[in-house]
């Protein structure tokens, strides 16, 4: 049964955000410019992309697994990820993070592999912050100028660099080897006989040695000489995901040491705090605020990498677990970013609602991931838990900040779209990529190997199946079938594989070209599921429009019932519409097959519409 007053409610709300949609966007006069498309980010775990070996062993090392490497992205493969409808690569796994090889001939020292998760280790247990990850190099020696070139490359291809860069935690043996001038070490000038210093890097655990965590078995057991249960570690440190503890839990992030920004162990404040009225204010006031404060010295260090990538040509970062950070670090560095490229991309890992104006007006975010409002519950609603009519709820709940959620369906972190414990198929996520891409103003990310049904099914070694993943040497079949010894051209797919891809290349090239997904919404849900034969509850549709474009987007999240109903449009958007009493032809955009009849009848509007199961339609009104 529908619930009526959700669905009042979600209306007054959709209404009011098409009446005051994001001010800055001022799309009637300015829908034509190209700053104000659609924002696609590729994302793609660098150390995968390119690996043509398939062999997938479990816990395989790099001779037998394989790899992949900067040069993997060629000139071909940036051209064939732009034609697909990007704008933005989001090379994953780029700073130098703890892994387990022998590189010291190019003066890398060793790392314990009981604190790296797996052989290739974490992304996010950064070792140093001025150079590159050795495996992606053909020359490691010359790793970091193998990276500039890429960055060169990519834009050359007409597509913009984003990195990560991961404030909270750091890997437990940092060694920042490739400082700049004047650039101390993360903990160099530590005291470490006190849990918390304002200044100190560190929080510290006085007069103890640091433990392995229980049940930790490294390598899978495989014998090496650096495993002896030790890690010499005096005094311990707090871990990444904030544990106190001497031998933290084997689920804690015992391969981290968590970064220290002036937060008290109590949790208070130990810096000046951003004046009332400075979510009101631009980045430029921002920056101008902290020149005479004095901060503590990890906003100093973070801020000088980012600056030190910023000069490199890289175009934005990515955040990792942001809001374990306080917001006024986030203020201070993320300002001076703004300071040399006003249109750096700057996208936070923040999952808690309650938080995330403070993190987009306060600490001057662009971009926060809309997982646990637009993701959970098209998670949800695939997997027969959820009608999709809160969709509406969440857009009333979102609508000042619709602009700065980007929506995905499949990263790094969350189980593959196409695997058994989310969609199931990658046809059945079809529905829930066309809402995610046109519901909003958002930017949308595809995660590589999505758009061909890559399902996660491998046992790598540390990571879990379900997840392609970040800790071993793995290959990404679907991917490799796409990628066919780096002609990348698809020459392995399959004909279904083939037909998602053209899928996800028309609605990303669709979406970057279309004003009206950059101007109002408005959802027709609760008018169509009042007493409307044949309109199933695993429906959803709405309306986007601008000045020059008019669209009405239905898609049905049923993998098995055909929907054959009469669409109504609400008199109120007829009239937003400027519609006049007579018929107009809707046809799809993403195959420019299917047409129907828009017929408008004293200022109402109704459309039959046949819909398949898992297929979406986003008309136009002609």
């Amino acid at each position: 049964m529908i619930n009526k007053k959700v669905f009042v409610a979600g209306l007054a709300a959709t209404m009011l955000f098409s009446a005051c949609k994001t001010k800055d966007l001022k799309m009637n006069k300015k829908e034509e410019t190209p700053a104000y498309r659609k924002i696609v980010v590729y994302q793609v775990f660098t150390r995968l992309f390119g690996n043509k070996n398939t062999t997938n062993k479990s816990w395989g090392t790099i001779e037998e697994n394989g790899v992949g490497k900067f040069n993997d992205f060629t000139d071909n493969a940036l051209h064939e990820i732009k034609d697909l409808g990007v704008t933005y690569i989001w090379y994953t796994g780029v700073p130098h993070h703890a892994l387990v090889r022998d590189y010291k001939a190019y003066g890398i020292s060793d790392d314990d592999p009981e604190v790296v998760k797996g052989r290739a280790g974490s992304p996010y247990a950064v070792k140093d912050y001025y150079n590159v990850n050795p495996d992606l190099a053909l020359n490691p020696a010359n790793r970091l100028q193998e990276f500039e070139d890429l960055i060169a490359r990519t834009h050359k291809a007409g597509l913009k660099v984003i990195i990560d860069i991961v404030p909270n935690h750091i890997a437990r043996k940092y060694e920042g080897k490739n400082n700049p001038e004047g650039v101390k070490d993360f903990g160099a000038d530590d005291d470490v006989n006190v849990e918390y210093s304002r200044n100190n890097n560190f929080y510290y655990i006085p007069n103890s040695h640091f433990e392995i965590p229980d049940n930790d078995i490294p390598l899978n057991g495989e014998k090496n000489p650096l495993v002896d249960g030790v890690f010499d570690e005096k005094p311990a440190k707090w871990t990444g995901n904030g544990s106190r503890k001497v031998k933290p839990d084997q689920n804690d992030w015992y391969e981290t040491v968590k970064v220290n920004y002036g937060v008290r162990p109590d949790g208070s404040k130990d810096f000046l705090e951003l004046p009332a009225g400075f979510d009101q204010k631009s980045y430029e006031e921002h920056f101008a605020f902290w020149q005479d404060k004095d901060v503590p010295d990890s906003w100093k260090k973070f801020k000088s990498i980012a600056l030190y990538w910023t000069a490199k040509g890289v175009d934005g970062f990515r955040y990792d677990m942001a809001e374990m950070v306080p917001y006024e670090f986030w203020s201070y560095m993320n300002s001076a970013i703004k300071m040399k490229n006003p249109n750096a991309f700057l996208l936070a890992e923040v999952y808690n609602p309650n938080e995330y104006r403070n993190y987009i007006r306060l600490g001057k975010m662009d971009y926060l991931y809309d997982k646990v409002e637009t993701y959970d519950k098209l998670k949800d609603v695939i997997r027969g838990k959820s009608s999709p009519d809160g969709l509406s709820d969440i857009q009333k709940s979102l609508s000042d900040i619709e602009h700065n959620m980007l929506h995905f369906l499949d990263n790094h972190d969350e189980q593959r779209l196409a695997s058994p414990e989310f969609a199931g198929t990658p046809e059945r996520g079809k529905p829930l990529m066309v809402v995610s891409t046109t519901i909003s103003t958002s930017p949308t990310m595809v995660y590589f190997g999505q758009e061909v049904g890559e399902a996660g099914n491998e046992n790598a070694g540390f990571g879990t199946r379900s997840r392609t993943s970040i800790f071993d040497y793995i290959g990404v079949p679907n991917h490799q079938r796409w990628m066919n010894e780096g002609k990348f051209d698809g020459g392995k797919l399959s004909d279904s594989e083939k037909n998602l891809r053209d899928f996800y290349k028309r609605l990303l090239n669709f979406s970057i070209n279309s004003p009206a997904l950059m101007g109002s919404y408005q959802e027709i849900q609760f008018a169509n599921r009042q007493n409307n034969a044949g309109y199933d509850e695993l429906l959803y549709s709405y309306v986007r429009w601008s000045e020059n474009q008019k669209l009405i987007v239905v898609a049905n999240f049923s993998s098995e019932k055909t929907s054959e109903f009469e669409l109504k449009i609400p008199a109120d958007i007829i009239s937003k519409w400027n519609l006049k009493d007579g018929e107009y032809t809707l046809t799809d955009q993403l195959y420019l097959q299917n047409k129907t009849k828009l017929n408008v009848s004293n200022g109402e509007g109704r459309a039959k519409v046949k819909i398949a199961p898992s297929e979406s339609f986003i008309y136009e009104v002609k």
